[in-house]
C-alpha cells in the first residue's frame, strides 16, 4: 500500500464515528469507554473482541451473525481496519467499532468482567523462541484476558499455524484451562461454532485453496 493511500485512510479514520484511536498515555492514564463501553454502543449488550482484526473481516462478519452482540476489532495498523470500518458503516452496522492501539494494553481498555468472547484469528505465530512473549496465547496474554473477560467468557483461536495451534493447546493442558473445542481440520471435522465456517478472511481463502488446514481450539480461562 502507498504512503499516500496510507495517509488517506488515516485521515479517512479520523471522521468514522466506529473507530476509536487513543494514544497510549490516554490508555494509561484512565481510558474513557474501559468499565464504560455501553456508553459507547449505547446499549449494554455483550461485547465481543476480536484481538488483531487486521482488515476487519471477521469483526464486521461476527456483527452480522450476531447484531445482538457489540463486536470489536483490536489492531495498531489503522490503514488496515480502515476496509473494515468503511463496510460496517456502509451496511450501517450499529454493533461494530474499531480499536486503533496496542493488544497488550488490552486490560487498560476494558473494565473486570466487561467482555463475554475474544476471537484471535490468524495471529502471526511467532515461532523463534525469543519471540515466545510475543504469541496471543501465552500465560502473560492469557492473564491479561482472564481480567476482563466474564465469569465463563470464551475464547477462540482460528489459525492456518500447526505450531500456535499445538502450542496453545498444549498450554492450555498443561495449566488446567477448559478446552471446550480443538480440531487441527475444521473443515474436514464437525462441531465447531456456525462462525468459524461462514466467515473466511482474503488470506484463509488463499490457504484454502492451497489445500492448507484451519484449526481452531475453543476455550475458557479457569
Amino acid at each position: 500500500m502507498g504512503s499516500k493511500n496510507k495517509l488517506k485512510r488515516f485521515k479517512e479514520n479520523e471522521t468514522f464515528a466506529n473507530v476509536v484511536q487513543p494514544t497510549r498515555e490516554e490508555v494509561l492514564d484512565g481510558f474513557k469507554y474501559k468499565g464504560n463501553w455501553a456508553s459507547f454502543f449505547g446499549n449494554d449488550n455483550p461485547i465481543v473482541l476480536e484481538l488483531g482484526c487486521g482488515k476487519g473481516e471477521y469483526t464486521v462478519g461476527l456483527a452480522e451473525i450476531n447484531p445482538d452482540k457489540n463486536h470489536i476489532g483490536i489492531d495498531i495498523k489503522g490503514a488496515r481496519f480502515w476496509r473494515g470500518a468503511k463496510t460496517a458503516l456502509e451496511e450501517k452496522l450499529d454493533n461494530v467499532a474499531f480499536l486503533r492501539t496496542q493488544i497488550e494494553l488490552v486490560d487498560h481498555l476494558f473494565g473486570e468482567g466487561e467482555v463475554s468472547e475474544i476471537w484471535i484469528t490468524f495471529p502471526d505465530p511467532q515461532i523463534k523462541y525469543k519471540r515466545t512473549k510475543h504469541r496471543m496465547t501465552n500465560p502473560v496474554f492469557l492473564e491479561r484476558y482472564k481480567k476482563i473477560l466474564k465469569p465463563g467468557g470464551l475464547i477462540n483461536l482460528k489459525t492456518d499455524s500447526e505450531y500456535m495451534h499445538g502450542y496453545t493447546l498444549g498450554l492450555l493442558q498443561g495449566l488446567g484451562h477448559e478446552i471446550i473445542y480443538a480440531n487441527h481440520d475444521v473443515y474436514k471435522n464437525e462441531g465447531a461454532p456456525l462462525e468459524v465456517f461462514k466467515i473466511q478472511t482474503f488470506y484463509e481463502n488463499q490457504y484454502l485453496e492451497k489445500g492448507k488446514p484451519i484449526t481452531y481450539i475453543q476455550f475458557r480461562i479457569n
